[in-house]
């Protein structure tokens, strides 16, 4: 492992260059460094983690522990407890998830940066040359010479050109994280994994919801029978859900944001506290200076790159959001790895066979492999089951009867093709389905692994029980 450079100085070598600090970035830059090479990592921001740690990823989570605690404790009382109604204090939330979540991971980073020598420079770099990054760091302008480079510069939260910007009641993800205040009535324009996710806490923390979606369903690329009971659920929770409806136009009045719609069931207009619009994300690939390193960046500002993770340019790499969806830290920290190790000379290649998405709503929902819309649109003959989680003991006894677990296989083979579920703590049930679809796994090799009882994980093993004819906890007519 190499020294450390001196990051105060005006020119630094790196035989890797990583551009970005997020999880990708700093997972490529902590590989790289333990393969033995030299790394300089460049970061905008004076703290590792990207949008992931500090505005996304981490503090929703922390926030959606506590919407799940309060919506809990609500529940609980038709059980026969009573907490009474929870007090908020804003200032203590906001320093619990900024110091003591945000922060420690933070540190954290830090500390492993510098254990393994990695050079961080403090700015906002730009491709100068195909072999140079030009850095504005609060010092000045730095140069950094290197051999390689990994472009990890992530992606930013879509604006919407003809909606009030600059009005801070209309606010993105990042501005919803912020925890300004708990509006009254508050507008989430787009039922996407993001919008609803902060619909979650700002329900339980005390806001009326409004969410809008373009699309016929919520969460559009998730099959409809999983986001159904999610679906249902808020539905009794919110003010209004309109979906097939687009917003026209927002007014900026003393009273409120004046919201125009257009769309099934929709008013003309409406007014909120706040706005908060959540329509995706977009890549950084056109703010970075990547055509002077002659880095290829299409129009939607992505970065193609083959399975080595290499650009157009064969000593250039580049990895995460800025690659193409689906825009998740997971997936840019196995990108980064290979990135690394491909540097490094090693056999190494993206070979995934399937990314998981989660929702972290309440309730959760999360799939991978195959859908049914998919295997549908393909013309893929399968085999589906879907276990009820009525029928667990486990969802039973936590109040939360819901959920399902829906299994598909091939038709002829029963190999594993896709899986979903929808219920509490989904998220954390997929990684057993995504290791039997890499492993080749069919329905009876999942049927035939005791899972402990009782349990949701035993659900999925259900499932397969359900394609082999063997289920006995419900009854499957023949």
């Amino acid at each position: 492992m190499t020294s450390p450079q001196d990051p105060s100085s005006s020119e630094l070598h790196a035989e890797v260059l990583v551009l970005g600090g997020g999880p990708g970035g700093y997972t490529a830059a902590f590989r790289a460094a333990d393969l033995g090479k030299q790394v300089v990592l460049v970061e905008r921001y004076p703290v590792l983690g990207g949008v992931c740690l500090n505005v996304g990823c981490i503090p929703s989570k922390a926030l959606l522990h506590l919407a799940h605690v309060i919506h809990s404790v609500e529940e609980v009382e038709s059980f026969g407890v009573s907490f009474g109604k929870p007090e908020l204090d804003l200032d203590k939330i906001r320093d619990w998830k900024n110091n003591r979540v945000v922060k420690t991971l933070t540190t954290g980073l830090s500390g492993l940066a510098k254990q393994r020598k990695v050079t961080v420079l403090t700015g906002e770099g730009r491709f100068s040359s195909d072999k140079t990054l030009s850095v504005t760091t609060a010092e000045g302008l730095k140069i950094v010479n290197f051999t390689n480079a990994i472009i990890a510069a992530g992606s930013q939260p879509t604006k919407i050109p003809v909606f009030p910007n600059d009005d801070p009641r209309l606010i993105d993800s990042t501005g919803a994280l912020a925890l300004a205040d708990i509006p009254n009535r508050l507008l989430i324009v787009g039922g996407g994994i993001i919008g609803l996710e902060m619909a979650n806490v700002y329900h339980a923390f005390g806001s009326k919801i409004t969410v809008v979606e373009l699309m016929d369903q919520l969460i559009p690329g998730c099959d409809a029978d999983l986001v159904k009971p999610l679906h249902q659920r808020i539905a009794k929770q919110y003010e209004k859900i309109f979906l097939k409806t687009k917003v026209m136009k927002i007014e900026s009045l003393d009273e409120g944001l004046k919201v125009y719609f257009e769309g099934e069931g929709a008013p003309e207009s409406d007014v909120f506290d706040r706005v908060l619009v959540a329509v995706g994300r977009r890549p950084n690939g056109k703010l970075i200076g990547a055509e002077v390193a002659g880095v290829t960046v299409n129009e939607a500002g992505f970065i193609p790159v083959d399975d080595r993770q290499r650009t157009n340019i064969p000593h250039i790499y580049a990895i995460g959001d800025i690659v193409g969806n689906p825009m998740l830290a997971h997936k840019a920290t196995h990108e980064a790895k290979v990135a690394a190790e491909v540097i490094a000379g090693h056999h190494s290649a993206f070979q995934a066979l399937t990314i998981p998405s989660v929702a972290y709503t309440d309730p959760e929902l999360a799939w991978m492999g195959l859908t049914e819309t998919s295997a549908k649109a393909q013309g893929i003959e399968y085999e589906k089951a879907s276990f009820p989680w009525a029928a667990s003991g486990r969802a039973l006894g936590t109040g939360r009867r819901e959920g399902l677990t829906k299994l598909l296989v091939d038709k002829d083979t029963k190999r594993i093709l896709g899986a979903g579920m929808v219920g509490p703590n989904a998220g954390e049930l997929i990684a057993e389905a995504v290791l039997a679809l890499e492993m080749g796994a069919d329905a009876e090799d999942v049927a035939l692994t005791i899972h402990p009882h009782p349990t949701l994980s035993e659900t999925f093993a259900f499932a397969a029980e359900m394609i082999e004819g063997s289920i006995t906890d419900i009854y499957v007519k023949k």
